[in-house]
């Protein structure tokens, strides 16, 4: 078993009004509770309306529902009130929006530390946590004020319903563990990730919520945050997979594993389930009892879980299932009888009448002549009849393809192309930080004075010290067959070159999990791509892996450097 190291950990006690300061047990994780019932950040469960026993520090403020923050933030509902602070339901009048808010004394033991997390985390600007909007001390308060998603589900209540599929899991493992490693490379973890922290979207994104903030709201710290982190992407997967907390206490709704038994690989506990994410969620859970066996090496950091996850084969979703039409209803019936039901077994059958008398030889010929002349008359009449409508078509064709290919298609055979609308889009980070996340539908909006741009870089053109490039995921509402993208950028100069991937989702996973379509390189404002080869897809990837030297920008109030910025994108099928 690997060392461990713990951490104290401020917990309510449900049996009364006064908290427990425990040590985490030898089943905490650097400080992390495997077993929350007594503290299930119920604070953070959207609508919840749970409440828990008020903590010892310092008393929570007097608050109520109506109470305005800064003369904006009205608040609505209570969430939680828990070890002296409260989570709060409320809304910003200013911009007409819900908001979640955290209230504590600006006295309060922690009110410094949590100021400074939330800061940081706001700094981050990675559209895969849930953002935090204010950090403010005003009237002895400190409030945090962060996003409300009223359309996204917790993982929490994701598994009451049953295990992921494993597209699902692999997705959700793979955003996760993507957005905390870049979490960690700007010195910031979250220490407190459990499936009420990790909610999906309705668009199906993967969010991340309380990044350094809850801890701190807790007073969590761990020597080993890299490591603290990798094992609770462990154990979301774990749990993702078997509908089963990875410890023998229950949590989150989920039961534990049996006592004295030890951690057993999930396709153990599961008929079913993938043998790949189940090797990734014990490499994970950095169990080397566990881990052995199977020879693989622990994940200790979330570095290391992308990488791991990099080179595992792509998992697909599931194909749509079709039902089958029913079967025709048979009816048997009698030799001889055909048309009517054969009679019940042992009833008695009616004789049949005798036949009329046979035909003679020559009435018989003659007729056989006559129906033979009357065919012949009818095949000519519809021959003829096919052929005049036919030409009438051929003629009709022609002149629908000169008016649709013009005078300058003499082949009449250019397809007409048609303009794909862009739904939605997200930008894309494979690693480090963010760009500008909040300008990406300036790059569709039909102005190209609006723009997207990247970041300002010391180097260039290609990214490749930096970062495998910039980019943003475009949905195009259905899956369409794509013929051509047009890039239209804002600086010239040096060579710019635009790649195009398809996507699964408008939250993809690693670069190499994406299809690639095509490239183009250019030294002036206009990229135009087109695919190999026939391509159907719904997410498009437009990603940048060289930006020119475009000197100063002081309408972007950008400085000297390499970058580059996106005016509008067009696609058409």
């Amino acid at each position: 078993m690997a060392e461990r190291s713990t951490a104290a950990v401020d917990v309510a006690d449900n049996s009364g009004d006064q908290p427990l300061t425990a040590k985490a047990d030898q089943s905490t994780a650097d400080g992390v509770a495997k077993n929350p019932e007594r503290d299930t950040d119920s604070d953070e469960a959207q609508g919840s309306g749970g409440t828990e026993g008020p903590g010892k520090k310092s008393s929570p403020p007097e608050l109520h529902s109506g109470h305005k923050l800064a003369r904006r933030y009205r608040l609505e509902e209570c969430v939680t009130r828990l070890d002296g602070f409260s989570s709060w339901r409320a809304v910003d009048e200013k911009l007409r929006r819900a908001v979640g808010v955290h209230v504590l004394p600006a006295d309060h033991a922690r009110a410094r530390s949590v100021l400074a997390s939330a800061r940081s985390s706001a700094l981050l600007g990675d559209p895969r946590f849930v953002q935090v909007l204010d950090a403010v001390e005003e009237n002895d308060l400190v409030y945090v004020v962060h996003e409300w998603l009223p359309d996204a589900v917790e993982l929490t209540a994701l598994l009451a319903a049953g295990p992921l599929e494993p597209h699902d899991a692999y997705q959700m493992v793979s955003q996760v563990a993507s957005a905390m490693a870049a979490a960690h490379r700007e010195g910031l973890a979250h220490l407190r990730l459990n499936p009420n922290a990790v909610l999906r979207t309705s668009t199906g994104q993967w969010r991340i919520r309380g990044l350094a903030v809850n801890a701190a709201l807790r007073g969590v710290s761990s020597d080993t945050p890299q490591r603290t982190d990798t094992e609770a992407i462990g154990a979301l997967l774990y749990a993702a997979l078997t509908q089963r907390w990875p410890y023998e206490n229950d949590a989150y709704g989920l039961s534990g594993l049996p006592k004295d038994v030890g951690l057993i690989a999930p396709d153990q506990v599961r008929a079913g389930v993938h043998r790949g994410l189940s090797e990734l969620a014990m490499r994970a859970l950095a169990n080397d009892g566990a881990t052995a066996s199977r020879h693989e090496a622990p994940c200790t950091t979330p570095e290391e879980l992308v990488k791991t996850i990099g080179e595992m084969p792509r998992i697909r979703p599931p194909e749509p299932a079709f039902t089958a039409p029913p079967e025709y209803q048979r009816t048997t019936y009698q030799q001889g009888t055909y048309g009517r039901p054969a009679p019940h077994p042992g009833a008695t059958q009616p004789i049949a009448p005798p036949p009329p008398p046979l035909q003679s030889r020559t009435g018989k010929v003659l007729k056989w002549a006559v129906s033979a002349l009357l065919i012949a008359a009818l095949g000519l009449g519809s021959w003829q009849l096919a052929d005049a409508l036919m030409g009438q078509k051929d003629k009709s064709d022609d002149t629908n393809k000169s008016q649709q290919t013009g005078d300058g298609d003499k082949n009449g055979t250019k397809a007409k192309l048609t303009p794909i609308k862009i739904q939605d889009s997200q930008e894309y980070i494979a690693e480090g930080g963010a760009q500008h996340p909040a300008d990406v539908d300036k790059t569709y909006d039909g102005s190209t004075s609006t723009y997207w741009r990247t970041r300002t870089f010391t180097a260039g053109p290609e990214l490749a010290p930096y970062k495998p490039g910039v980019g943003i995921v475009y949905d195009l509402g259905s899956a369409q067959h794509l013929n051509t993208a047009t890039v239209d950028l804002r600086y010239s100069g040096d060579h710019t070159t635009v790649e195009l991937y398809a996507a699964d989702s408008l939250t993809p996973g690693p670069l190499n999990s994406m299809t690639r379509l095509g490239k183009a390189t250019t030294t002036g404002t206009t990229a135009t791509v087109k695919p190999g080869k026939a391509v159907k897809t719904r997410y498009v990837l437009v990603w940048l892996t060289a930006v020119p030297n475009s000197g100063y920008d002081a309408a972007a109030y950008a400085g000297a450097g390499f970058k580059q910025a996106i005016t509008e994108v067009k696609f058409t099928g």
